[in-house]
Order: structure tokens, then sequence, then C-alpha cells
């Protein structure tokens, strides 16, 4: 332990708070909360809890921690807040960082619309309509909504109805008896409403009365000989069979369920989540996990509250560890109730969650080779960069920048982001050069980079307003000359190095001489898949943008008029 950790120690207060930990480079590699500041910080530097009770990633995450800093918070629940936000900021290793927290779909009812619709929506919003979901892992929303649609006479356009504002005429769904068209006026507001009930009994596990409805279509439509359809009723008839085999025993079909449980190796871990809804289990998730939390308990909560930052929250919320935090954590996910979170102990629920286990020590076992050659390709990758190439900064974000053009026609350059070692590419960026005239790569290298650093000053686009850790051009000792001037000029402190592709020499500024990696290196792919990535965007860019010349050309002969003789 160095002197500026113990002297902090000392200082460190007892209110409950918020604590970011560094490495030598100031790099925040993990954010915790604490009851007590000064008891939870000093136990990752008590040897003897260490020795007696760390998992093997709390060492190595211990290990790396050169200096920390902290917020006194008036609450726990102000603590809780603040590490939320804290870690989408930093994004630290350490912590858990949920990739996959897309979102996922959900049917809804507007209920307050005079003649509402079931649709697909991505995102749960507080607006008093009622949300059915999230279905994934077998189970999607859109074949739901297909069997829907099938079933009941409602409507699937997007015309405001109003008594005062009515459609001419019905469309072709009305015809072929899959609308009531409310929007003519063939059935009323209360009519139309029995229809909407009956299709939310069914979103609420009610299965028997849809497939009896669906049987009696099959039959009409194979009396009829339109076979086609009748196939297509059948199969959805089969779908909703085979939903029915997922009901749980003593499930009540009225209560919302998600599940949760944990399971380390002591490097890894991985959490399974199973979703019930209307007595049925409609999605079953496992995330292999990095977290360097001193308890099991605390990496499950983190967890939580990643993942419902872009899901609905049920009313009951299971666990497999009994959560510390859990009064703070259901305060923070209320919306019009708080959930109920707990360990199950009993029933159905206890079986829930042996079941969610089962599923996560699977999911561990078979992942644990896969993660770790995912971490050697980018975290590790990273790391070996840095101390190969003597970098100040762990490169967590990378740009790299490439120049297309044909004989110095439709010049562009393209602006390629890796995070952690992955592609980013919600931040990859596209120039036209301005001011080049002919094929001069310099020239055009020095234009983007101006461009790219003055909009960090502005800091209006997403990507643009982003400090890159290194910034990499593709090319050699000439192409890193030219942009290492621009750099140098606007005052910013980012480190710059080029990868010339002919023998994957990597040159720094003001040193002549290249590194050369070694050729099967993690670090080296790492660099040559960033040039390659940059390489690819540049002239698919370019490709575009000369079609589109060509075309308007070609648009352009042809409505030339003729010369009349």
């Amino acid at each position: 332990m160095n002197e500026i950790l113990k002297e902090k120690l000392k200082r460190l207060p007892t209110q409950s708070g918020v604590y970011v930990m560094k490495d030598i480079n100031g790099n925040v590699i993990y954010v915790g909360k604490a009851k007590n500041l000064k008891n939870r910080v000093s136990q990752y530097f008590n040897k003897k809890v260490a020795d007696d009770g760390y998992t093997l990633k709390v060492k190595t995450m211990v290990s790396k921690i050169y200096d920390f800093e902290y917020f006194i918070t008036l609450s726990e629940m102000d603590a809780l807040a603040l590490e939320s936000n804290l870690i989408k900021k930093h994004q630290p290793f350490f912590n858990i960082l949920l990739k996959d927290s897309k979102a996922y779909p959900y049917i809804k009812i507007d209920i307050k619309k005079p003649f509402p619709k079931p649709e697909i929506a991505r995102k749960v919003k507080q607006d008093g309509a009622k949300y059915f979901g999230p279905y994934f892992a077998g189970v999607k929303a859109y074949d739901i909504l297909k069997v829907i649609n099938s079933a009941f006479e409602v409507r699937t356009c997007n015309l405001k109805i109003t008594p005062e504002k009515k459609a001419k005429r019905e469309c072709l769904n009305y015809s072929l008896g899959l609308c009531s068209a409310p929007c003519t006026g063939r059935i009323d507001k209360e009519g139309y409403n029995k229809i909407i009930s009956k299709i939310i009994y069914f979103l609420y596990g009610n299965d028997n009365a849809i497939i009896k409805i669906l049987e009696d279509k099959m039959r009409i439509y194979a009396e009829n000989e339109n076979f086609e359809k009748a196939i297509e009723l059948r199969d959805e008839i089969k779908m909703v069979e085979k939903l029915k085999q997922k009901v749980v025993a003593e499930v009540p079909r009225t209560v919302e369920i998600d599940v949760f449980a944990y399971t380390t190796n002591n490097i890894a871990g991985a959490i399974s989540l199973i979703v019930v809804r209307g007595g049925k289990i409609i999605g079953v998730k496992n995330i292999t996990t990095i977290d360097a939390s001193l308890t099991e308990s605390e990496v499950l909560s983190n967890f939580i509250r990643q993942y419902y930052e872009t899901s609905k929250v049920p009313e009951v919320i299971l666990t497999s560890h009994t959560l510390d935090d859990a009064n703070e954590l259901a305060e923070m996910l209320k919306t019009t109730k708080k959930p109920v979170i707990a360990k199950a102990e009993r029933g159905y629920k206890k079986n829930l969650l042996k079941m969610a286990m089962f599923n996560a020590k699977d999911h561990l076992e078979k992942s644990s080779t896969i993660e770790k050659t995912h971490f050697d390709k980018t975290i590790g990758a990273l790391q070996n960069l840095q101390t190969a190439l003597n970098l100040k900064r762990l490169p967590k974000r990378m740009e790299c920048y490439d120049i297309s053009n044909t004989q110095g026609t439709n010049s562009v350059a393209s602006m390629v982001v890796f995070v952690n070692g992955e592609p980013a590419k919600k931040h990859y960026r596209k120039f036209k050069i301005k001011t080049v005239e002919g094929p001069n790569d310099f020239a055009s290298l020095s234009e983007v980079l101006t461009r790219r650093l003055a909009e960090l000053e502005k800091g209006t686009d997403a990507s643009f307003k982003e400090t890159p850790d290194l910034i990499v051009i593709d090319g050699g000792k000439g192409q890193l000359s030219t942009c290492f001037q621009v750099l140098s000029n606007s005052g910013k402190q980012i480190e710059m190095i080029s990868l010339a592709e002919q023998f994957e020499e990597v040159f720094k500024p003001n040193n002549p001489h290249p590194i050369m990696l070694k050729r099967a290196s993690v670090e080296l792919k790492l660099l040559q898949n960033l040039r390659n990535e940059a390489h690819r965007f540049a002239i698919t860019f370019h490709r575009n943008l000369r079609s589109k010349e060509m075309l308007g050309e070609t648009k352009k002969k042809a409505t030339k008029p003729k010369n009349k003789d």
C-alpha cells in the first residue's frame, strides 16, 4: 500500500457515501457505495480479510488500486443513485457493465385511447398504458401480436379515430374479418373495449379462449378451401399450445415475477434471469459477469439496478441472495408501487429460484473459457498495448482515421472508435474532405483531425465530445508527423501513434524507430482490427458517394432533351 492510500484511509469519514478506486494512471477501475465509508474502504486493504475471503477478481482489482476518492451522501438512497451515475459515466472494468442492455420488446395497449390497438414497444413509459412482457429467449412479441390480430377483430392502422373524424370506407382487413372497423362506426367504443378486454385476458395467461377462436377460424378457412390461411392459423395454434407448456404450477396469473440467481467460481460469475408473466415463463436470460464487489449480494444488486434501466419493474423480484440494500433498491425502482424484493424460502418461489440457479451454474461452466478468451482479446489486449507502447493511460477509447478517394476525387475520411477493445459503431463518424484538391492524404488527414478536435471543444455531438485516450493513424512516419503537428497546435494532451501496413510497424511521435509488436500478439491484432475497420468504413463511404454521383449523372443524361435536326 502506498503512502497516498495510507493517509487517505486515516481521514475517511464514517458517513454513507460512494468511493471511486483509481489505478496508477488515474483510470477509474471500480465504483462502490457504503453505509460507512471508513469501514468499507479500509476493508479492501485489510490483509487478514483479503487472505481469508477475497476472490481472485477482488484481489486483482485491489492490486491495481493506486488512489481513491469519495463522496459523502445524506442517505444510502442517495449513495445508490450516485453510484449508478458514476458507473454509467466511467464504465469501470471491475463493475458489472450490462453490454446486452438492449430493451426487450413488450406488447403495449394504450387503454386511454378511445380505440386502442396492441403494438410492439421497446421502451416502457409511465403513460398509463398497459405493457405485457418482456418477451425473449424463444417467445417472440411479434408472434404473440400476430396471434392477437388473427383471433380478434382489432385494428392495426394508425388512423386517429374521433366522433367528428371518420373514414369514408372500411379497409381490406374489415372484408377479411380481421378488423371490426371502428374507423367507420361499424362498432362503438363499448363493443370495441370488450374485444380489448379479451386480449388483455389472453395476455394475462388465459389461453383456452383464444385457441377456440383460432380453431373455429381455421375450420372455416379449410371449408372454403383457403388452405394457405388455414395452415397459418394451425401454426399459430401450435405456438399458443407451446406457450401453455411454459406454465409454472401454483404461480398466480396476475402477478408479475422476475427471478435473479447469481453464482461465481471466484474468477467470473453468472446471473440467470427468469421472467414469469401470466403464470408462464416467457423469458430466460443468462449473463456472464465480472464484478469486484466484496459480497455476492452486492453483485446481484448492481446487476438488478442496471437491468431495470431499460426494463419494466415487476411486482415481485426474487433473488438468490438476501440484498442488504433491498429497501433502498425497491425505493429507487418504484414507479407507482414499490416492488417486493426478497429471497424465496418456500413453495413455487423456491422452485423458480432453484431453476434460475441451475441455469446460472450451467452457463458459468460453459462460458468461462469463452469469457477468458474475450477478456484476453479486449481489456487484456489494451493492458498489453499500454505496456508495450509505454502509454500513460489505458487506451479505453481509441480512435482511428483513414482516407479514401479515387485519384483525388470524392475524397472522404473515416473515424472509427473502439471502446474497451470493441467496436463502438454508434460513435463512428465520416467526413467529406472540403479543402484539399487531388490525392493528398497528408493534407486530408490534417483537415480531418483539425475538424475533429474543433468538435471536441463544442461538445454537442455524442461521439465528438468524448476525448480519446489514443489516436491511431493509418500510415507511417509521414502521416503521423502531419497529424501530430495538428494535435500539438491544438494544445490537447492526447497520445497518438501510427500503424504502417506493410510491415505492421508502430510509430510514436518524435521517435524515428518503429516498435515491432509480436506478430501473433493480441495487442497487435487489436490495432489491426481497428485499422482494418477504419479502412472498411472509409471505402464504403467513398463507394456510396461515388455511386450516388454516377447515378445523378445518369439521371441528368436521361432527362436531357435531344437536339432536333
